[in-house]
């Protein structure tokens, strides 16, 4: 398709050029109509020459009533509409009268009578003006509602921004605490040396969330990039304790997530699902895609939860009473940031069953970087894993990346 050599812009852009071209469209059409009106009665031609003075007179009376009209418009209502009649009237009866004694001098005037001539011409031009005084005011009304609606898009898109920035501030105090309640334990231990990894890795982590935008949006291969580099923090103190499954489908991880939305519940599978395990705990991570939409599932194989740990508005299945009581701070900001983001148009459900193990299901719309469609046949494969599903296999030793078969 080809490309336009221009954009188009809207019409009321510039409001002084298009006032200017509607009052020379406007008056210019009247103009001619009265022109036509004339040549089609076999006037003579100076009528011509009386047609032009009433439409400069038109045309500068006008120009008054748009000065005055914009100082009205901004009052209340019942003085706008009192003034603009009582203005409109006299602005008419100079007009009339105007019309009138040029025809008068000109000595085209049939009845002879100035009274009548002004009588009648009066209600001619009363028509004119107050046609051109109503669309002079639809329109400004019209620009007022467009510009105040477009404020107050504005104003609810920059409130939605702080709001998810807010939100997701919140996780770097929420993180840091934890973070550094391992380093000053290690501290404490005197294992300076893997205190000190631990904290050159933490700056390593910091440093890469700066990068993305605290309301923005980062793929899902982006964001597992982000949690490998938190686990190798906690690898630091839980070493073999700590095993990792993650499985991305190709397609899946060109999707669009909020930054930071998945590292709350590692996090919290790391605290409450290996800690207090001698033996750890595997935290899972599947992402893919069924239908239109996108499912990430994070589970862990930890001792489940606590009906006291997890917010009351936040969906408990099955809970267990073996996890200790968790802030709810990380889950409560995820449901929040998907409902800002997502509105209803989003599944946020937590699963944790009697013989243990932690749940978090999330399912938002497919989104791609690029804004293209997600192909047809995503669908049609019902959320099966594609033959090139990127799987992380995570433990303590080095990381391995396959293309399974």
């Amino acid at each position: 398709m080809a490309v336009l050599p221009f954009r188009p812009t809207p019409f009321f852009e510039n409001k002084n050029q298009a006032f200017w071209n509607l009052q020379l469209l406007g008056w210019g059409g009247a103009t001619m109509l009265r022109i036509m009106s004339a040549l089609a009665n076999d006037q003579p031609p100076d009528r011509l020459i009386i047609i032009l003075i009433a439409t400069i007179t038109g045309f500068s009376l006008s120009l008054i009533l748009s000065v005055v009209y914009n100082y009205l418009i901004t009052q209340k209502p019942l003085f706008t509409w009192s003034a603009t009649a009582a203005i409109l009237a006299f602005a008419t009866g100079v007009y009339a009268f105007i019309d009138s004694w040029v025809l008068e001098v000109a000595g085209t005037s049939a009845s002879g009578n100035f009274v009548s001539l002004f009588v009648g011409i009066y209600f001619f031009d009363l028509t004119l003006l107050g046609a051109w005084s109503a669309l002079y005011y639809a329109i400004n009304f019209f620009l007022q509602v467009e510009e105040q609606t477009d404020r107050l898009e504005r104003l609810e898109a920059q409130a939605t921004s702080a709001q998810l920035a807010m939100l997701r501030y919140q996780l770097n105090p929420h993180f840091l605490f934890n973070t550094l309640n391992s380093i000053s334990t290690l501290v404490l231990l005197k294992q300076t040396a893997p205190a000190n990894a631990m904290l050159t890795r933490l700056s390593s982590f910091l440093r890469h969330t700066l990068v993305t935008q605290p309301g923005g949006k980062v793929s899902v291969a982006q964001e597992v990039e982000t949690l490998q580099l938190y686990l190798s923090i906690e690898r630091m103190r839980f070493e073999e304790r700590l095993q990792t499954d993650f499985k991305v489908e190709d397609l899946a991880a060109k999707a669009q997530i909020p930054s930071m939305l998945l590292q709350p519940l590692i996090e919290n599978a790391v605290k409450y699902g290996v800690s207090p395990q001698e033996e750890g705990a595997e935290i899972s991570l599947l992402a893919q895609i069924v239908g239109p939409r996108l499912r990430i599932t994070v589970s862990d194989t930890g001792p489940g939860v606590d009906v006291g740990g997890v917010a009351e508005d936040l969906p408990v299945v099955m809970a267990t009473h073996k996890r200790r009581d968790s802030t709810g701070v990380g889950l409560a900001n995820i449901r929040d940031r998907l409902a800002q983001a997502y509105g209803d148009d989003h599944r946020f459900e937590i699963r944790s069953p009697e013989t243990g193990g932690f749940t978090v299901l999330i399912e938002i719309p497919h989104e791609l970087a690029d804004e293209e469609e997600p192909p047809a046949a995503a669908g049609a494969t019902g959320g099966g894993k594609p033959a090139n599903a990127l799987t992380v296999n995570s433990p303590s030793a080095p990381q391995k990346v396959s293309t399974k078969p």
